[in-house]
């Protein structure tokens, strides 16, 4: 089991989209788009099933999961890996949505899955690799969506 420390959890708090990769019960891969993935505690990181019919049916099969996390800037992020479990009309799902609904969440959750997780990777730019800092790569960063 890994543990989300606090950097880990500001570092989701202050990121507004992440991808959840699941595995379709006839084995092929899917990914969706997540702006909803918090840490819950230091071992659980959770999702709003707001649109989600795709996921949450692949979880129902196969429970494993992969949460990639990425700073479109600095292109520095985290990937987790662990189990899903989803869960709706208990006091914990109550306590999550309150929590969504307090930071700004409007749309309607039909579920939130919690993902136990067993292994936490940092991820990084090659950029990195060639000798290339942080900041550097934010100003570029900064710079082509600037542009666009």
């Amino acid at each position: 089991m890994s543990v989300i420390s606090s950097e880990i959890k500001s570092f989701l708090n202050s990121q507004k989209l992440g991808y959840v990769a699941t595995v379709s019960s006839d084995g092929k891969p899917n990914i969706s788009p997540k702006g909803t993935i918090i840490s819950w505690t230091s071992e659980l990181l959770v999702f709003a099933n707001i649109r989600s019919p795709d996921t949450m049916s692949n979880l129902r099969n196969n429970p494993s999961v992969e949460i990639n996390v990425i700073d479109p800037l600095s292109r520095k992020g985290y990937l987790f890996i662990g189990t899903g479990k989803i869960i709706k009309d208990t006091p914990l799902f109550d306590e999550i949505v309150d929590y969504y609904r307090n930071n700004g969440i409007q749309s309607p959750i039909n579920s939130v899955v919690l993902v136990t997780v067993s292994s936490i990777s940092e991820v990084t730019s090659p950029l990195y690799d060639l000798g290339r800092s942080e900041t550097e790569i934010k100003l570029r960063w900064k710079k082509y969506f600037n542009d666009l």
